[in-house]
């Protein structure tokens, strides 16, 4: 295996010129940067990463934890991230906290020294909390925190007013016994997007029905078996808002399996736009969130904190939604697949009571 003294000799420069190109120096002219890069590959030189990590402070890695690594949502934030890490010269190092709090620490901690900056997607109630201490050593972006948390960068979806949206379209269309499938308690993603349906409905003068509001938890078959509560419900509603798409892909598959038609008996409607949803039988009308800018925003976010003079000034943005309008709902499609855009309510409430 070739050393750096190799690389040097070959080369024909010094160690240090060697050490300074692999550790991007300014002070390294460019010919002499490639001269030293084709000698390494050929040489098939690897730099040490943890001795030159021990001298810059650097690891050039940026770590991620998600609350599951199942599904298109994630796959597509995860596309985001990486696209954007690589065109800074990063690595990811991901992993899955399984959004328990005491799960979520034990991996921020094994995390620790090994990574330049942290993504965190981490939906449970307690999540903030459990992340401001580690905040203070390392530079911390989250994903849908709920809330502003001051020790941190934060983007977000617009959950509340995305879901409010869709329910308007449904009372557009003429619906008023509109249910809707949820996601776990204790999920803020889930709370916001319940808050949002709640909104609408209260907007419209509708009533509040608890029966209404059937429990999930972001899964196929939850969505499978709140399809089949849906079909034994006397007084059936005409619609139900789903809380996610892959939920809502259950419900369509249980309501077909009870022979309740979609959208002629029941219109469905999801939220995220995943690929999938545009293949359902019919195909799913869902509030469109573009996950993959959702990533790339996240570590553009953790740069400039990095790069920033004042890094205790933290920055809160929030992703809109839009409405990807398709059969499931009997609404005839948007001509060119073109979401609709609503207006946005300015608030995002942190719980629901």
């Amino acid at each position: 295996m070739a050393t750096i003294r190799d690389v040097a000799r070959e080369a024909g420069v010094s160690i240090a010129t060697v050490s300074r190109v692999f550790n991007d120096s300014s002070l390294v002219s460019e010919p002499t940067v490639r001269n030293v890069r084709e000698v390494a590959s050929r040489l098939n030189y690897w730099p040490n990463g943890v001795a030159r990590s021990l001298i810059t402070s650097r690891t050039h890695a940026l770590g991620v934890l998600l609350p599951d690594m199942y599904g298109e949502f994630f796959s597509d934030v995860i596309r985001g991230l990486d696209t954007a890490a690589r065109q800074h010269g990063f690595h990811l190092l991901v992993s899955s906290s399984h959004a328990d709090s005491e799960a979520l620490s034990d991996a921020l901690r094994s995390m620790s020294g090994r990574v330049d900056g942290m993504v965190v997607m981490a939906p449970d109630v307690d999540a903030p909390g459990a992340i401001k201490g580690f905040s203070v050593h390392c530079p911390v972006v989250l994903l849908n925190p709920g809330q502003e948390v001051d020790e941190c960068d934060t983007i977000s979806v617009a959950n509340s007013e995305g879901a409010s949206d869709m329910v308007r379209h449904l009372l557009g269309l003429g619906h008023r016994r509109i249910a809707i499938v949820r996601g776990p308690s204790r999920n803020l993603d889930a709370e916001q997007r319940l808050h949002g349906y709640r909104a609408a409905l209260r907007e419209a003068g509708i009533p509040h029905e608890p029966g209404l509001e059937l429990q999930g938890d972001f899964t196929e078959p939850s969505g499978y078996e709140a399809a089949a509560e849906l079909a034994r419900m006397p007084g059936r509603p005409t619609a139900v808002f789903v809380a996610n798409d892959h939920m809502a892909i259950g419900v369509l598959s249980g309501l077909l399996d009870s022979g309740v038609s979609v959208p002629n008996d029941v219109a469905v409607v999801g939220f995220d736009d995943i690929a999938m949803s545009r293949y359902t039988s019919p195909p799913l009308t869902t509030v469109r969130v573009n996950t993959t800018l959702l990533g790339e925003r996240a570590v553009e976010l953790l740069m400039r904190s990095r790069r920033s003079a004042n890094p205790d000034v933290k920055q809160h943005e929030v992703l809109p939604t839009s409405l990807a309008v398709r059969s499931s709902c009997g609404s005839r499609p948007r001509r060119g697949g073109e979401p609709l855009r609503w207006r946005r309510e300015k608030t995002l409430p942190a719980s629901i009571e």
